[in-house]
């Protein structure tokens, strides 16, 4: 059997494949392999997290998801780490790293087991394509054709094309009569002219962000956001990102509204303020606002807002306390267009759920063709989830490939 990538879910694929009983090649076109791998996390590698399920992920089939995760859940890959000798920390937020909090540690245990499980690495491998033969399938290479009785897709995406990905699979796949769900980037900043964020560069703070389009909600996330000399970044804005870029698509004038209101109302904030001025009329609007923003932001929602400096509680206006109500709870973040893929941690889009198996993750359209992570339609928030996306997919596939190999008798044609 072959597998082609050589990155996250395809090596867990490779592995799994080789417990089964599999004979496995895995292609990669990158001489250094699991580039992604080293850069995730800050280079620390996000490995999973405490608590995973299908609600961490944006799929079109939440059933489909719990059904794979469940066949290799996070207790499964954090034994599996610490069995390839890599000890992990759980941190305050749920995410497990690396005690050594090296992603490189992650990526050379898993090339050991590759190793250990004989696995036949080929780096430098251009796969131009996969067709059918009889009952298997033949995997055209840049060093001559490869007759197998099943296939693994793991090629990624088209995040951070800089590590090879190009989208080959989707090409694959579509040639073998699979379709392909829109791509965007996803888990990547978001992109805005000035003024709102220009003077607030490396301002960082707690906010909940919506994007809102056509009078309705269509995504909400709570976490860190960062105001950036181009934009926003931050786990927050991560996460709303592709949600903003597929809105956009259909509505131009989708939003993305940020409160810093620390989870109250407009209407909790506002009977905030008004106690407050009842209670002590002389205090500044700047010191109430600097209890839950930082000054600059503080200045900027104010000024937003045509509130002067040294304004008092005592001296505003139901109509200007109505606008700094609106500011601080419902701030409108100009966009104008996300990072995109060179700046993006995952691809949303992809091949479609409805179009693979959740039992193995085989194609419902091609006999012996199995699929593993990043390719397929789902993406999941910052915390580990694609990680574990990729883990569980890709021994899934490695597994329920190998054991169609097993029963595969037809005789293989070597490369070259």
């Amino acid at each position: 059997m072959a597998i082609v990538g050589a990155g996250a879910a395809g090596l867990m694929a490779a592995i799994a494949s080789s417990r089964a009983g599999g004979r496995t090649v895995l292609f990669d076109r990158r001489r250094k392999v699991g580039a992604k791998i080293l850069m995730s996390g800050g280079t620390r590698c996000n490995v999973t997290n405490a608590s995973v399920s299908e609600r961490d992920y944006v799929t079109s089939s939440g059933p489909f998801v719990r059904k794979v995760l469940r066949q290799f859940p996070p207790e499964e890959t954090r034994e599996f780490f610490e069995r390839l000798g890599v000890k992990l920390k759980l941190e305050p937020t749920g995410k497990f790293f690396p005690v050594s909090d090296s992603a490189g540690d992650v990526l050379t245990a898993l090339l050991r087991a590759v190793d250990a499980e004989r696995v036949e690495l080929r780096r430098d491998i251009t796969v131009d394509g996969i067709s059918r033969r009889n009952d298997g399938l033949t995997v055209a290479t840049s060093e001559g054709e490869l007759y197998v009785s099943s296939v693994v897709l793991a090629t990624g995406g088209l995040s951070y094309p800089q590590t090879g990905s190009d989208g080959l699979g989707y090409r694959i796949a579509e040639r073998l009569g699979h379709s392909i769900v829109r791509t965007s980037a996803a888990l990547t900043p978001l992109i805005a002219s000035p003024p709102i964020h220009a003077g607030l560069a490396g301002i960082t703070l707690d906010a909940k962000l919506r994007v809102v389009s056509r009078s309705r909600i269509v995504a909400e996330r709570f976490g860190s956001l960062l105001f950036t000399h181009a934009g926003y970044s931050g786990p927050v804005v991560l996460d709303i990102s592709r949600h903003w870029e597929r809105a956009s698509w259909e509505d131009p004038d989708a939003q993305v509204l940020a409160s810093f209101a620390a989870g109250r109302s407009q209407e909790d904030f506002d009977a905030h303020i008004l106690a407050e001025a009842a209670r002590a009329p002389r205090r500044h609007v700047a010191n109430l606002l600097a209890a839950i923003v930082p000054q600059r932001l503080a200045e900027t929602l104010m000024a937003g807002s045509g509130i002067s400096a040294g304004t008092m509680l005592s001296g505003l206006g139901r109509d200007v306390r109505r606008r700094l109500v609106d500011s601080v709870c419902a701030l409108r973040l100009p966009v104008d267009r996300v990072a995109g893929f060179g700046k993006a941690e995952v691809t949303a889009g992809g091949i479609p759920l409805l179009e693979v198996r959740a039992r193995d993750m085989s194609s419902k359209i091609v006999d012996g063709l199995y699929f593993a992570g990043e390719i397929l339609d789902v993406d999941g928030y910052i915390g580990g989830f694609n990680f574990q996306w990729a883990w569980s997919t890709g021994w899934v596939a490695g597994t329920a490939a190998a054991k169609r190999a097993a029963a595969f008798r037809h005789p293989r044609t070597p490369l070259g």
